[in-house]
């Protein structure tokens, strides 16, 4: 059986007019297809995942949120246009190649998006001197006429490919510079097209090396240094591509160059995608692992917030969950409503506990007898504690007193009783000390607790 050629010996436009041969190219299968299609569904899916994780932020953000998150929708389209599955969703159309055009206007689309994005980043910082104002202006100027040259890009490109090229149903894996080898048309259509995503993926790299530069965080300067590169290895791609376009639109090439061509830019186009992926994920991994860490900090202090919430009600924004108190089957939803309820972020809600924590102490000591700390100290010291755990377990007795008091103060509200503040950083100090107070105070025994109210207060205000 004779292998099938990949250009026929002469061809009908989809205008109607007839045309002569033209150079043929050695028809190609496609290098290493298995593996390529894996990483191209890997791909579509780290994209659509971006798209679904950065949905809330775009709906709360603005502009640099939405297009970020349009930037990932609109490439996962792309990409999912180079799949069997995205050629079989458009096949019905009953435009021959279709996910063609889709994907390289999807693209083009996606990029535009991904401009203005950039440009919302730097949107706000082109007065500042030196580098940064240089790099703002040059970032604006180009978005402000990205959009224009991406529409013009796109209609030239479908002029081009629904009335030029010579179309016809896509047969096996070959591609499609392969399809038109010898077409004139070509060198217009593809060039264009790199020219375009080169310009843009240009930018991109520019920005985001010069500010892994500058980046303090690690995992921020690791996530910029990887899309940078992602983006040169992008800019490689498109300036290879758009040379082998041209020169296979007028000359015909061998088929070991043909080969070579293709898993050269594979490999560019791939790695160019993944490293900018993963690079755009390291930043919010590190998010992620601090919203986690939040969560922790908020179950710590839950007990210890939940019991002086009680004890002041008017002082919190929001009550404890109640429902069903007291109940064993309900405490544990309680205490998760309390953890991810009422305010936008966990961060903002710890912000909210430790304020309310601090705000129902202050109260406390306004009331508590003026020797109650140095009781408690003296306590915590005589149970084995010393230096810092003798501290924590002794603001966890304290506490408990204190909370004990406020159903009979001592004293009418005066000048606050002695209690150390517990460090002025909210997240290296404050937080970590209050979680250490929260431990001692699961462990303080309040019938001590109470003995210690009963040994600070006058002898004839001593209760039997």
């Amino acid at each position: 059986m004779s292998k099938r050629s990949p250009l026929p010996t002469s061809r009908t436009a989809c205008c109607g007019a007839s045309t002569t041969p033209s150079p043929a190219l050695p028809s190609l299968a496609r290098p290493g297809a298995v593996l390529s299609d894996f990483l191209t569904y890997a791909i579509v899916l780290l994209l659509l995942v971006q798209a679904l994780w950065r949905v809330p932020s775009a709906l709360r953000g603005r502009v640099r949120e939405r297009s970020l998150w349009g930037a990932f929708a609109v490439l996962a389209c792309a990409w999912l246009m180079r799949t069997d599955l995205g050629r079989h969703l458009v096949e019905g159309l009953g435009v021959d190649d279709l996910a063609t055009l889709l994907k390289h206007c999807l693209t083009v689309a996606g990029l535009c998006v991904l401009l203005r994005y950039i440009a919302a980043v730097y949107r706000g910082v082109g007065s500042l001197g030196g580098e940064t104002n240089r790099r703002a202006r040059v970032t604006m100027a180009v978005q402000h006429y990205g959009v224009l040259a991406a529409a013009l890009v796109v209609i030239v490109m479908a002029v081009v490919f629904l009335f030029v090229l010579h179309r016809e149903p896509v047969q096996g894996d070959s591609h499609f510079m392969h399809r038109h080898a010898g077409e004139p048309a070509l060198a217009l259509y593809m060039p264009l097209f790199y020219a375009y995503c080169g310009t843009v993926i240009t930018l991109a790299g520019y920005q985001w090396a010069a500010a892994a530069r500058t980046a303090s965080r690690r995992t921020l300067k690791t996530g910029l240094t990887l899309m940078a590169a992602g983006m040169a290895a992008g800019v490689l791609y498109a300036a290879v591509r758009a040379v082998y376009a041209v020169l296979v639109a007028l000359h015909p090439v061998s088929e070991g160059s043909a080969r070579t061509q293709e898993i050269v830019t594979d490999t560019l186009l791939y790695l160019s995608f993944l490293l900018w992926a993963v690079g755009v994920i390291a930043p919010a991994t590190q998010a992620a692992v601090n919203r986690v860490r939040a969560y922790r900090m908020l179950a710590g202090l839950h007990a210890l917030w939940r019991d002086l919430a009680l004890t002041a009600p008017d002082l919190v924004r929001h009550a404890p969950s109640s429902i069903l108190p007291r109940h064993p089957a309900t405490d544990g939803f309680n205490v998760l409503r309390d953890l991810v309820s009422h305010d936008p972020t966990p961060h903002v809600r710890l912000g909210r506990y430790v304020t309310e924590i601090r705000d129902v102490i202050h109260t406390m000591r306004r009331r508590a007898p003026e020797d109650l700390y140095q009781l408690a100290l003296e306590l915590a010291e005589s149970e084995g504690h010393t230096g810092q755990d003798a501290e924590a377990a002794a603001q966890a007795y304290w506490i408990m007193a204190a909370r004990l008091n406020m159903r009979a103060p001592v004293r009418e509200p005066g000048v606050p009783a002695e209690f150390p503040s517990a460090g002025e950083d909210f997240l290296s100090e404050e937080v970590p000390w209050l979680l250490r107070v929260c431990e001692a105070y699961a462990q303080a025994d309040p019938a001590i607790a109470g003995e210690v109210l009963e040994d600070s207060l006058p002898p004839h205000e001593v209760t039997t």
